[in-house]
């Protein structure tokens, strides 16, 4: 019997979720990739084909539930139980929050927030009854420190956060051994910024620092193999996070200072420039998981390295502390 895991990835054609497909065909598993373009999953496919793993491309729109319940169900047909289901498909739009129309609105959170609903309900239906598996969130920073010109993403990952918590509650109380937990991630430098919405007369940009795709998978692979509640990455964005819950005020207003320009480029906005809230921009070259802001994006985070290692971190720590004690009682007694 093939004791391969079998894993899920929505949003698997490109960014971070190709980069996690690419980790977890490194690890010879047997994946289900989720996304609407075709030929950036075919992409993903070959990929982790061509690492040693196994992979079936499922073309959809996570918005819909019926398709992710069927796609569920054809991973389940084709490798075997689930382990690990991985949601990571979004959708956002640059714009002023007046500018932006409610169809857009409406869009951003139907991919963004319900499409983690209809992917975890998927997950649960079969997870709850075999009592094991695990359910990865790809969360942001932005689900507890909201930003400008991105208002719809924004509120979506703050939803997924409370439905998350929610989800975990209900785990807790029915005393299930399936674990749901939330990797919250910096900017990263995925093609997102060539391929969204943008209502700006300036191209897009991270606000950063700015992490490779890679990083992000590496969080997402450790956070499977070691659910935890949360697992933040990234030091600077960690330190947002715990600035909004200490002051709150003045993080809206130095975000008010640095967010609105931090975000856009000296390079005009072409208007007419095709974008993928609606349908997939899958008629040109594969985008991949990089974009083009890998001049400036860190290829490492000492911060996920130390948060994942924490316990090892503690206990030498404490060895060093334990050591500096004896020496100082020794000289005491000297």
């Amino acid at each position: 019997m093939d004791q391969r895991e079998v894993v899920v990835i929505t949003g698997a054609s490109a960014g971070v979720g190709r980069a996690t497909a690419q980790a977890f065909g490194r690890r010879k598993a047997r994946i289900g990739l989720i996304a609407r373009g075709r030929q950036g999953l075919e992409a993903a496919k070959r990929e982790v084909e061509s690492l040693g793993g196994e992979a079936i491309v499922l073309p959809l729109d996570v918005s819909d539930p019926e398709a992710i319940e069927r796609a569920a169900s054809q991973v389940e047909e084709a490798f075997g139980p689930i382990d690990i289901w991985i949601n990571n498909a979004m959708l956002s739009v640059f714009s002023p929050v007046m500018e932006m129309q409610p169809d857009e609105y409406r869009r951003v959170t139907e991919v963004t927030y319900l499409g983690y609903v209809w992917g975890t309900l998927a997950a649960l239906r079969r997870m709850k009854p075999r009592d094991r598996g695990v359910i990865v969130q790809v969360g942001s920073a932005v689900s507890y420190r909201a930003i400008p010109l991105q208002a719809a993403y924004s509120g979506a990952k703050f939803a997924v956060r409370g439905f998350t918590d929610a989800v975990r509650t209900e785990l807790i109380h029915d005393r299930s051994r399936v674990r749901i937990t939330m990797v919250q991630l910096p900017a990263v430098n995925t093609p997102q910024f060539d391929w969204l919405r943008n209502h700006l007369r300036h191209r897009a940009q991270p606000l950063p620092p700015v992490f490779q795709p890679e990083v992000a998978a590496s969080a997402v692979l450790h956070a499977a193999d070691h659910p935890r509640r949360e697992l933040f990455v990234g030091g600077r964005a960690t330190a947002g996070v715990v600035a909004q819950l200490v002051a709150p005020g003045q993080m809206d207003r130095f975000i008010a200072r640095s967010g609105v320009s931090g975000q856009q480029t000296d390079e005009p906005e072409d208007p007419v420039r095709p974008h993928n809230l609606w349908q997939p921009l899958d008629d040109a070259e594969d985008r991949g998981a990089h974009g083009r802001f890998g001049d400036i994006a860190h290829r490492r985070s000492i911060h996920l390295w130390a948060n994942a290692h924490r316990a090892v971190l503690a206990a030498g720590i404490g060895g060093a502390a334990a050591t500096v004690a004896t020496g100082l009682r020794g000289r005491r007694r000297r």
